[in-house]
């Protein structure tokens, strides 16, 4: 496919029904990609409870499956870019869908947590790490101007159509069928997208076969995995002094006194320090590094970069913690759940999708504030209705608001970022967007996750003391905290169910009411820490660009067949 094979077809000639399916064959294949990973991620959140019952497991094994899926993403997102300039876009797109596949046949049937892991985390991770910046590296260089801007705002539009059918799907399935039905339901999707990927260009993203950068690629891998371990550890054992023990294979490891998280996040600060000077070494060298050096001294970029991973954050946390409050809490079902969360997801797709030529008008970065602003009156205004006693209808205003301000962010930001650098480096440029991403979901899961379930049990703790009429010092509450969080999982509402079985009536009244107040109190503190985020996305964009640049010189795809393997030298070309 030449540049001018995808170029628009004529306004005065119209199109036939081939031909356009043709043109736009390519977009409909990346955007159903880009729907099972949407989907796939927020029909689940719904869905923890049942998870949780099901498998006989706890509110943070699931979180952990959760974090570990974006960890996985994140640590395999960079190389992942790569591929289609290495072994085409076709085939990367056919043999990626069909690995997806596998792993959510096998979530699916799992039988336990550790399948839901290699399934849900490993396997469909590691597929998604290439297709994500796959779709957007094929409507970069395969589309320009207005259609470019058309397509990703489709593309958006897609990822708030996932996030509006996820929570109501998965809700639905969770409360009439079972949970797993929404993973084989993204294998027919899978199957969808497989029809639509014979209209990609068999070639590769590049010019002459690139040389794989397996240096870069084992230091990439290595920092992105430490540093999401050492934040998923942090809930659990504290971010500077540990929580309780750090305890591997059965042996207790001595940190002087520290969590374990300190050393984790250290050191894969220090291994993404290695990485970008290797990637120096290896472009000096004339060599193909994973991430060229112009790419992150892009101003423009960096600050699309900081903003995007900023919004996954607060986005992460937002579809972790409200799910887990109105099912555990309020009492809502998961059908109830999916819901409630429509307006976001309805109102984040309509500000996708109807916004894009607004930038005709009104620079990006201010269509990005104003989402923003948007997104933290909606976050002010859900932790003012948060109560025991909320109702769908009452969360109809704080959803929009969050949903609009999330798709008018989306529909902007996309193009903006991307279009700061040239088509030459689109791979390399959605690679290093996606995967500082996931970065920010893993952080956003992990984090505010945590945040919730420690003021929840620490709250419980709290009235249980004040009760009995007891005090004890900090150092020792602390220790009653995760003792309690140890001992019994009673953060959704059948666990709470069959503790209270086992009290007597009156005991049954006072710790129902400790329980009650500390969900309540937990996940206000929860939303508010979120308003708190949506301000750093705020401050974030004064990093952008004031403008849109204009649109670079067309690129075209590389038309000549990559080879199955490949004789080159696999190495950094150091």
């Amino acid at each position: 496919m030449t540049s001018s094979d995808v170029s628009a077809p004529s306004a005065s000639q119209p199109a036939s029904d081939a031909s356009w399916l043709e043109y736009w064959g390519a977009a409909i294949a990346v955007s159903l990609a880009m729907f099972i990973a949407v989907i796939d991620s927020t029909l689940m959140n719904v869905a923890i409870p049942a998870i949780v019952a099901d498998l006989d497991t706890t509110v943070t094994v699931v979180q952990g499956a959760i974090t570990f899926y974006a960890l996985v993403m994140a640590a395999l997102i960079l190389p992942g870019g790569r591929l289609p300039s290495l072994y085409g876009v076709r085939r990367m797109m056919t043999v990626t869908l069909v690995v997806y596949g596998v792993g959510t046949l096998l979530a699916a049937v799992s039988w336990n947590a550790t399948v839901l892991y290699v399934g849900w985390s490993v396997i469909e991770g590691a597929a998604a790490a290439v297709l994500l910046p796959l779709t957007f590296t094929v409507l970069i260089v395969g589309y320009e101007g207005r259609d470019r801007a058309k397509a990703l705002g489709i593309l958006a539009g897609v990822n708030a159509a996932g996030a509006a059918i996820g929570p109501l799907l998965g809700g639905a399935l969770t409360t009439f069928a079972s949970w797993r039905w929404g993973f084989a339901l993204e294998a027919v999707v899978v199957l969808v997208a497989l029809l639509f990927v014979r209209y990609l260009p068999a070639g590769t993203t590049s010019g002459p076969r690139e040389r794989f950068d397996l240096g870069g690629t084992v230091l990439s891998v290595v920092a992105m995995t430490v540093l999401v371990a050492g934040i998923l550890l942090a809930g659990r054992y504290g971010w500077l002094l540990p929580r309780r023990p750090f305890v591997v294979a059965g042996v207790t490891l001595d940190l002087f006194g520290t969590s374990p998280t300190v050393w984790l996040v250290g050191a894969g600060l220090l291994v993404f320090a290695a990485f970008i000077q290797y990637e120096r070494r290896v472009e000096r060298a004339g060599g193909s590094p994973l991430v060229p050096m112009g790419v992150l001294a892009n101003a423009g970029f960096t600050g699309g970069v900081v903003t995007n991973a900023v919004r996954s954050v607060v986005l992460a946390g937002f579809l972790f913690i409200v799910p887990v409050f109105l099912q555990s809490g309020a009492g809502f079902t998961a059908f109830q759940t999916g819901l409630a969360l429509l307006p976001f997801s309805v109102a984040t797709f309509v500000g996708s999708i109807f916004t894009t030529g607004w930038r005709a008008r009104v620079q990006p970065r201010t269509l990005i504030q104003v989402g923003t602003v948007l997104m933290g009156l909606g976050t002010v205004s859900l932790a003012s209705r948060t109560s025991l006693d909320v109702t769908v209808v009452e969360l109809v205003l704080p959803m929009t608001l969050f949903g609009l301000g999330l798709g008018l962010i989306m529909a902007q930001l996309l193009d903006l970022t991307l279009s700061s650098v040239d088509e030459a480096d689109s791979s390399a440029a959605s690679g290093v967007l996606n995967a500082t991403a996931m970065l920010g979901y893993s952080f956003g899961t992990a984090v505010v996750g945590a945040f919730l379930l420690s003021r929840f049990y620490g709250g419980v703790v709290d009235g249980v003391l004040s009760a009995s009429g007891t005090t004890v010092s900090a150092d020792r509450r602390e220790a009653l905290v995760v003792a309690l969080q140890d001992a019994a999982e009673t953060a959704t509402r059948e666990t709470q169910q069959a503790l209270l079985a086992q009290l007597s009536p009156a005991e049954q009244d006072l710790v129902r009411g400790v329980l009650d107040a500390a969900i309540v109190e937990a996940q206000t503190a929860s939303v508010l820490l979120l308003a708190l985020l949506v301000l750093v996305v705020l401050l974030s964009t004064v990093f952008l660009p004031d403008a849109q640049p204009s649109s670079p010189p067309d690129a075209s795809y590389d038309t000549t067949e990559a080879p199955a393997s490949g004789g080159d030298d696999p190495s950094g070309g150091d």
